[in-house]
């Protein structure tokens, strides 16, 4: 049985709009495959997002169910070629698995990010000196070069945040994130920090969660949600695991990690006093360091 990617964004907003329009159409999925010479099978997974469509089937597609404007074959056409297009991490792909890849995908395409982080600093925020130490414990048997490389990714995706239209990004951190020492005090002072130097409200905020809050709705472990500006795209959580990552596209999951975000903000200190705390600890640092 063959396998087939995940769906991009705009694989999903192109799957997505191609459904509406055949369903409104009153054409049956055996009629679509039959217009394109393909299956009902093909036909789900174009309009799940996790196959490509091309000019032809579009366009054929198109004149079947009825459609005749102009703007809207030009912008499915548009959908389908970006969906092909491969991005930054491509280049990666012989240190990437296939799952990150698609995770980088998921986050370049965000409006807004909104992360717990109940153990580590995530990597959209982390310094060269942390990422060192986290990839060295987490790849141990990886050569220096591809250690190197993996840091050469997190720079990367730090970019996100120097673009034109940079996504909003709201991140909670356990107390006990910035406790931890990862790489000594002198790595954890400089990467506290940085967190003080980024934190800039509305678009980028980060809140600290503290111990004095002692059981809350994060416990079970780091999450990320990403939304998307069209009302088209399905909002995406993600959940890693020590051998990879998943993701759930259900409503009824997003909201649920949705409510328990709004929970875990609700509890966290307020931005001034969560970076007075973080001031506080990186200042126990620096003395040790």
């Amino acid at each position: 049985m063959p396998s087939h990617p995940r769906p991009t964004v705009r694989r999903r907003r192109l799957g997505a709009e191609l459904k509406r329009l055949r369903e409104k159409a009153g054409v049956s999925m055996e009629d679509a495959a039959e217009r394109i010479g393909g299956d009902k099978p093909k036909i789900s997974r174009q309009e799940n997002g996790r196959q490509g469509v091309s000019k032809l089937e579009i366009e054929a597609l198109l004149a079947l169910y009825g459609v005749s404007d102009d703007r809207l074959r030009t912008a499915l056409t548009t959908l389908a070629r970006e969906g092909r297009r491969k991005g930054w991490w491509a280049q990666y792909g012989d240190i990437l698995t296939a799952g990150f890849q698609e995770w980088l995908s998921i986050e370049s395409d965000a409006a807004r990010i909104l992360a717990f982080q109940p153990m580590l600093v995530p990597g959209l925020l982390q310094t060269v000196e942390y990422a060192t130490e986290v990839i060295r414990c987490a790849e141990k048997d990886a050569t220096q070069e591809k250690r190197d490389s993996y840091i050469e990714v997190r720079k990367v995706r730090q970019e996100i945040f120097a673009r034109d239209n940079p996504p909003q990004y709201v991140c909670l951190l356990d107390e006990a994130v910035l406790r931890r020492e990862v790489g000594g005090p002198a790595v954890m002072a400089a990467q506290l920090a940085r967190i003080l130097e980024v934190n800039s409200p509305p678009k980028l905020t980060i809140q600290v969660v503290p111990f004095g809050q002692g059981w809350h709705a994060g416990v079970h472990g780091p999450f990320n949600i990403y939304n998307y500006p069209d009302p088209m795209d399905l909002d995406v959580v993600n959940l890693d695991y020590l051998d990879g990552a998943l993701y759930l596209e259900e409503d009824d999951s997003v909201k649920r990690y949705q409510f328990a975000f709004d929970e875990l903000r609700a509890t966290a200190l307020t931005t001034r006093q969560s970076m007075e705390l973080v001031s506080s600890v990186r200042r126990e640092f620096a003395m040790r360091a």
